[in-house]
């Protein structure tokens, strides 16, 4: 049996008390946004590649409302209807989103974009459901008693959703919202990669505050799946000299002890025990399955030795 079909041991989501695979899926380059990756993925491809998730052995999807305007959720739920439903043991995330032509993100509208959630993937509830992107925002805002936090929290305690996360990229930012209490999850992108360390201490303290910790991002957007060479962007922009420096000289050392560049870095994220997820995005079908035999690779503790001090450096992370 292939390392891509052999059973991937589950691990705790922290206090949701969910078990999932290592690896998730994620949606955002699925639902087609050539702005951001810098491609499009025709939709039956799309569904195509959620009915191969579904049936592998990581069934753990995750999207969001704003992925291409709820298309994304719309691909998924397609696939979820054919299947009759979430399959027994699979997990599905999602996240709300403020409204992407007003930028209104108050109560009302993350109950606008759960309902609208729900409708698309064709489910009453979610397992867990993340507050997207609150940089957008301020955390008073955010925070505040009529808010979209106390709405996310209220959303919780009516079980249509029944565990809530918060999703973002700015660390300082993302600690502040680690700090309330009131979420379960953190998910965190392009912040703990092979050659960006911002988010090291944010983890640490959403350990420390009992979270569960998801990585998002670990090919950086695909510099450090597809290399330097074939990609020159890094989190959804153009990669400055020395991060393209740095990549190079990872790719090299991934070389010489014949591994993967792609591998190494998704193992970067599986083998931190301070994180129960990594999650990847795929818009082929097959890719599911490569990804499951990138997860396997053998990767000799010599080369992460030799990676260890190749990140770039700490004034050229996203934090």
């Amino acid at each position: 049996m292939s390392a891509a079909h052999t059973a991937l041991p589950r691990r705790r989501l922290g206090p949701t008390g969910l078990l999932v695979p290592e690896i998730c899926f994620g949606g955002g380059p699925l639902a087609g946004m050539p702005a951001a990756f810098g491609y499009d993925v025709p939709a039956e491809r799309a569904v195509e590649t959620v009915r191969h998730v579904l049936r592998s052995p990581a069934p753990f999807l995750d999207t969001a409302a704003g992925y291409n305007g709820g298309e994304g959720e719309r691909r998924v739920g397609r696939a979820l209807a054919e299947a009759g439903g979430l399959p027994a043991g699979a997990v599905l995330s999602t996240k709300v989103d403020r409204d992407g032509a007003t930028g209104d993100y108050s109560a009302a509208q993350v109950r606008r974009s759960l309902e609208g959630s729900l409708e698309r993937l064709g489910v009453d509830r979610v397992q867990l459901l993340y507050l997207h992107d609150p940089e957008h925002i301020t955390f008073e805002e955010a925070m505040a008693p009529d808010g979209p936090v106390r709405e996310l929290a209220r959303i919780r305690d009516e079980g249509l959703a029944a565990h809530i996360g918060v999703a973002g990229g700015p660390v300082g930012l993302m600690a502040r919202y680690v700090a309330t209490g009131t979420f379960e999850v953190l998910l965190t992108h392009n912040r703990w990669t092979l050659v960006d360390r911002s988010a090291d201490q944010l983890i640490d303290a959403a350990r420390a505050a009992g979270l569960a910790v998801v990585n998002a991002a670990p090919f950086g957007g695909g510099i450090l799946a597809k290399g330097g060479a074939a990609h020159g962007r890094y989190a959804y922009r153009e990669a400055d000299a020395v991060v393209l420096d740095r990549v190079r000289r990872i790719e090299a050392a991934c070389d010489h002890h014949g591994v993967p560049l792609a591998a190494a870095a998704l193992q970067f994220s599986t083998r931190d025990p301070r994180i129960a997820a990594t999650v990847v995005g795929v818009t082929r079908p097959e890719r599911v399955a490569d990804t499951l035999r990138l997860a396997r690779w053998p990767i000799p503790d010599e080369l992460w030795m030799s990676l260890e001090g190749l990140a770039a450096p700490a004034s050229h992370w996203q934090h």
